[in-house]
């Protein structure tokens, strides 16, 4: 089972997710893609990958406009789940932006 990232380990995780940030107790990435279609086509590949990985992201879809909320609701906070995931989104992000 995942288990919560202390303080610390929160602060050395950040610098390496330079596009999320910790807001009440989730990683958090905004990002604005070409079109509406370019940013479900985004949304679609993450999909894929959080149903592989089983561990899912809260989605906001505004537009072209996507904020991803990656939190381990069962723990309450932020895992090693969630930076996984991050990393995977930032992948898909670079691939596909």
């Amino acid at each position: 089972m995942a288990e919560l990232l202390s303080d610390d380990q929160l602060n050395d995780v950040l610098p390496k997710l330079p596009d999320w940030s910790a807001q009440d107790a989730a990683l958090v990435r905004t990002v604005e893609l070409a079109s509406f279609s370019h940013a479900i086509m985004v949304v679609n590949r993450i999909a894929e990958i959080a149903e592989n990985d089983n561990h899912h992201p809260d989605i906001d879809i505004r537009y072209k406009t996507l904020t991803f909320r990656l939190s381990t609701h069962y723990k309450g906070g932020i895992t090693a789940l969630d930076v996984s995931l991050a990393e995977e989104i930032d992948g898909v992000l670079d691939a596909m932006a």
